[in-house]
């Protein structure tokens, strides 16, 4: 069986883009209220679409490392479920990047801009799908919601669509960017 090597550039790109998703989730954490708008998507979205599953489950992994020491998530979730917290956290973005380069390497042989397109969708639909998944078995009382349709309605209707739109937009142009320079002059 052949080994795979990570090659160096892939390393830098990927801490590039950790480094970036740190900034991201920075800046979410200015916004008040249990609840962030993730920026950080966009990096583990760019990281699936180039390097693959491995590297965006790395950067949706540690996005949740990130978001697990926000404060938000400290006051609000941390205190009714460490368990729930922590799995909450590492799992959703982690199983978000994993999904979303595995289905863009599936469709990317048909066409790699509609592969680019499904993969911006991806992430924030898990990202989203598990939270609300945590949210309604476990934080529903700190949240103070009282139903089911509440808590789809605060996420969906605040989170979901923004992180949605921005993902959309800004990952399959930065992925058409990348493939013009690569074709241009053979780096990236």
């Amino acid at each position: 069986m052949k080994k795979r090597r990570i090659s160096n550039k892939t390393i830098a790109i990927t801490g590039l883009l950790l480094a970036i998703e740190i900034i991201f989730q920075c800046i979410s954490m200015l916004i008040p209220g249990g609840v962030n708008f993730n920026l950080s998507l966009i990096p583990i979205t760019i990281g699936a679409i180039l390097y693959g599953p491995f590297v965006g489950g790395f950067l949706g992994f540690m996005a949740g490392v990130i978001i697990l020491v926000s404060p938000n998530t400290v006051d609000v979730f941390l205190s009714v479920s460490t368990i729930a917290t922590v799995f909450c956290c590492l799992v959703k973005t982690c199983i978000a990047g994993l999904v979303a380069g595995f289905i863009f390497n599936l469709i990317k042989k048909k066409n790699d801009v509609i592969a680019a397109i499904v993969a911006s969708i991806i992430v924030p639909l898990f990202n989203t799908f598990i939270f609300t998944f945590f949210a309604y078995f476990w934080f529903k009382d700190a949240l103070h919601f009282t139903s089911y349709s509440e808590i789809l309605y605060a996420i969906i209707g605040l989170n979901f669509v923004i992180e949605l739109v921005t993902t959309v937009i800004v990952s399959p142009a930065l992925y058409k960017m990348v493939l013009t320079r690569k074709a241009n002059n053979g780096n990236y």
